[in-house]
C-alpha cells in the first residue's frame, strides 16, 4: 500500500522504528514475563483485528518466551474487551488492541472509561484501507451504481459495530452522497460479510483480509477501496473519490495499549518488544499481504494521534448525525 494512502496524522508515524529504548530497570522487569501474556482483541476471531493481533502476538511469543493469549472479546464497538482491559491489572501481563472505534466511541455513547487516561499506549500497530463490496447478484459494479440504487429503492449495509471502520465508511458516504441506507451492526466484519452474500444487505465496507475469499470465489464483488489512493494490494480497483466521491477518505487503524498505570520500566520493555516484532520481516510481510502496512510509534506519539483522532472524528460524527443504533 502506498504511504499517501494513509490520513497525513499515520502517514507521519509510517515507518518510524524508534531506536532502542533506555536501560530496562533490571530489577522492575527481570523475570518479565512471568507468566503468558494476554492479548485482548475487541473483535470474533476471522477478521482483520483477529489476525493482525495473531500475527504480531505470535512474533511477540517467540521474543518472550512466553506464550501469548489471543483473548477475543467482541461486541459494543470494542467496547467490552476495552473495558476488560481498563480494569486489568498493570503488570504487562494483559495488553490489548484498539482500533478506530476508541476514537470514534466517545462522540457515539457514554463509555465506561476514559479513552486516553485509563490506558497507557505503547505503539500503532498497522494502517489499512477498507473494501467497498456489494452482493453481486445486485446491478451494481461501480460506486456510482450503488448510490443510483440506494437512491431508487431502500438499502442496508452491515459493519462489525457501532463506531466501527464499517460504520463510520458507510456515515460518511451518506453524508457525502445524501443517499438513504439503513446500517446493521454486527459483532464483526466476518457475520456481516457473510449476509451481504446471503442477499439480506446489499453492501459493506470491510478489510481486505475478511472479504478476499468471497471476493476471489465470486459471491461478493469489490467495487472501490476507501483510502485516499489506491492499495497496492488491490491496484485494479479505484478509491471512492476517484469514483463519484470527492473528499470521502479512511483508513482503519491498529493499536497496542496497556492499563493505565503501567511503570515506567515495564512500559520500555513492552515498547521494545512489540516494536521489535512490527520491523521484523516476518510480520511486516504477513501485514502487507493482507492489505496492511505497519506503523511504529512511540508511546507518546500513540497518545497524541489517540487525542487528535478523537478530536477529528467528533466533527464528522456531529455532521453525519451519527449515532448508537
Amino acid at each position: 500500500m502506498n504511504p499517501g494512502s494513509i490520513p497525513r496524522a499515520l502517514a507521519a508515524l509510517l515507518c518510524v522504528y524508534t531506536t532502542a529504548a533506555p536501560a530496562q530497570n533490571a530489577v522492575s522487569t527481570r523475570g518479565y514475563p512471568s507468566k503468558p501474556v494476554r492479548l485482548l482483541v475487541p473483535a470474533p476471531p476471522g477478521g482483520s483485528t483477529d489476525l493482525f493481533a495473531r500475527v504480531v502476538g505470535a512474533k511477540l511469543a517467540a521474543q518472550l518466551g512466553q506464550q501469548v493469549v489471543i483473548d477475543n472479546r467482541g461486541g459494543a464497538g470494542g467496547i467490552v474487551a476495552t473495558e476488560l482491559l481498563a480494569r486489568s491489572v498493570p503488570d504487562g501481563h494483559t495488553l490489548g488492541v484498539i482500533y478506530t472505534p476508541h476514537t470514534t466511541n466517545p462522540s457515539l455513547t457514554k463509555l465506561p472509561y476514559d479513552p486516553l487516561d485509563d490506558f497507557q499506549p505503547i505503539s500503532l500497530m498497522t494502517a489499512a484501507p477498507l473494501v467497498l463490496v456489494v452482493n453481486p447478484a445486485m446491478p451494481v459494479k461501480s460506486v456510482k451504481d450503488l448510490i443510483a440504487l440506494a437512491k431508487a429503492k431502500p438499502v442496508a449495509y452491515g459493519s462489525a459495530g457501532n463506531g466501527s471502520g464499517g460504520h463510520l465508511s458507510g456515515e460518511l458516504l451518506k453524508l457525502l452522497t445524501g443517499i438513504p441506507a439503513t446500517h446493521v451492526p454486527y459483532k464483526g466484519a466476518g457475520p456481516a460479510a457473510v449476509d451481504v452474500v446471503a442477499g439480506q444487505l446489499q453492501f459493506q465496507f470491510a478489510a481486505q483480509i475478511t472479504v478476499s475469499g468471497f471476493v476471489k470465489s465470486g459471491r461478493l464483488r469489490a467495487v472501490a477501496v476507501s483510502s485516499a489512493k489506491r492499495a497496492a494490494t488491490l491496484p485494479e480497483l479505484p478509491t471512492v473519490a476517484e469514483a463519484g466521491v470527492p473528499g470521502f477518505e479512511f483508513t482503519n487503524w491498529f493499536g497496542i495499549v496497556a492499563p493505565a498505570r503501567l511503570p515506567a520500566p515495564l512500559i520500555q520493555r513492552v515498547h521494545a518488544e512489540i516494536t521489535t516484532a512490527l520491523r521484523s520481516n516476518e510480520v511486516a510481510d504477513k501485514l502487507a499481504a493482507e492489505g496492511a502496512e505497519v506503523v511504529a510509534s512511540t508511546p507518546q506519539q500513540f497518545r497524541d494521534f489517540i487525542r487528535g483522532d478523537i478530536a477529528k472524528w467528533a466533527k464528522v460524527v456531529k455532521a453525519a448525525g451519527m449515532k448508537i443504533d
